[in-house]
């Protein structure tokens, strides 16, 4: 009988490295680089400006967190516009922590409702990661701050 208890230990032992290793390396091949993390933000973003850029609301609006926790309709989304994207250039990542990220932005601009033509400026663009996808945060209204 104390043969069974020895034979136990001996195939746990035998069973738990190969375990511990596939376990190990399934956590490894699993958790994207910090690098390519980082290149998918910058392409997320580069793909959603482009369509910004191109005016193309519909499918933009698909890249917004907006769109995957209901707080606002395609039919508002599309309400909010009103800026006309000339060119837009990621400049960095600014900071990236857990699902929150933000990128820097060079980018020039019509506001054709106020008259104003060829502006340009420097922004901190917010992203979101939902469900290990990155999506673009819509900046808060100032004029109406709880405008969603």
């Amino acid at each position: 009988m104390t043969s069974t208890p020895l034979h136990r230990r001996r195939l746990l032992q035998t069973l738990a490295l190969p375990v511990a290793m596939a376990l190990t390396l399934a956590g490894c091949a699993s958790s994207p680089s910090p690098q390519s993390d980082r290149d998918a933000l910058q392409q997320r973003a580069r793909d959603y400006w482009e369509l910004k850029r191109k005016n193309d609301a519909v499918n933009a609006w698909k890249y917004e967190a907006a769109s995957q926790d209901q707080s606002m309709t395609l039919e508002g989304y599309i309400k909010r516009g009103g800026i006309v994207y000339n060119s837009v250039e990621i400049l960095g990542v600014r900071s990236l922590q857990g699902d929150e990220a933000q990128l820097d932005l060079r980018m020039r601009f019509d506001v054709p409702l106020l008259r104003l033509k060829d502006k340009e400026g420097d922004v901190a663009d917010q992203w979101r990661r939902i469900d290990g996808t990155w999506y673009h945060v819509l900046p808060r209204s100032s004029v109406f701050p709880d405008a969603k």
